[in-house]
């Protein structure tokens, strides 16, 4: 029996399959696990119960200071975005900013509530000159939104978020310092927001057409927001910091 000229001839490799392309929201959480085991460190170091007590008072009125910029940052990066039309990013940047907004309006007035449930002076803390590590911190969005793109504060936002507190945080804190659950508001509440928020985050990154230089922007903001966090808690860690 002859074989016709197929039959029996070893089968064709298949074609190669092209791995599927990362997304902007996988490449920045790749780019930010670099810094990442610091940051815990850091954490975990803020958090431990030696001088907790103090220390959380500290830690409520630097987060004060941080958050206050908050709502003033991402309405900045709104109107930059309302005044670049033809931007391809500009319409649905500036809507995930509006919501956002919202969102997290307010806040830095909960943390003011915190701090006098646990026993602190908020008059004296909005009369007081923030630190300069978060001015650093704050000040670095303001300069890139004003003069290189908005969308650039995604990566602060992405820095908070992912890095938002554990559900069990504030019982921990409470029964480690012995304040009251009042003094916890703003640690439970963003345990519970920002899982959300993280989320709604991943997915604008991964809709938005960001150019390769823009990723890079996003990323770079993170970076250096994740650093900047570290060594705020790293002074606040250290005995009278910041």
């Amino acid at each position: 029996m002859t074989l016709s000229a197929t039959e029996g001839a070893p089968a064709a490799p298949a074609p190669p399959i092209a791995p599927a392309r990362a997304t902007a929201s996988a490449v920045l959480r790749t780019r930010l696990a670099l810094a990442a085991p610091t940051l815990r460190a850091a954490c975990a170091a803020l958090w431990q119960p030696a001088g907790l007590r103090p220390r959380y008072l500290r830690y409520l009125a630097t987060m004060h200071a941080l958050v206050r910029a908050s709502v003033p940052l991402m309405e900045l990066a709104a109107r930059r975005c309302a005044e670049t039309p033809g931007d391809p990013l500009a319409e649905r940047l500036g809507r995930y900013l509006a919501t956002h907004v919202e969102e997290e309006r307010d806040h830095d007035t909960w943390l003011l509530d915190d701090l006098a449930a646990a026993g602190g002076d908020p008059d004296a803390l909005l009369a007081a000159q923030p630190p300069t590590a978060v001015a650093e911190l704050v000040g670095a969005q303001y300069y890139w939104i004003e003069h290189h793109h908005p969308v650039a504060l995604l990566g602060y936002i992405l820095t908070l978020e992912q890095n938002a507190p554990s559900p069990g945080l504030a019982a921990r804190l409470a029964r480690d310092t012995g304040l009251p659950p009042a003094a916890f508001r703003t640690v439970h509440e963003h345990a519970v927001l920002d899982g959300g928020h993280a989320a709604d985050l991943d997915a604008l990154l991964d809709e938005l057409p960001l150019t390769p230089a823009q990723l890079t922007a996003v990323a770079v903001s993170a970076l250096h927001a994740a650093d900047g966090i570290t060594r705020l808690f790293v002074r606040l860690t250290a005995p009278g910091g910041p």
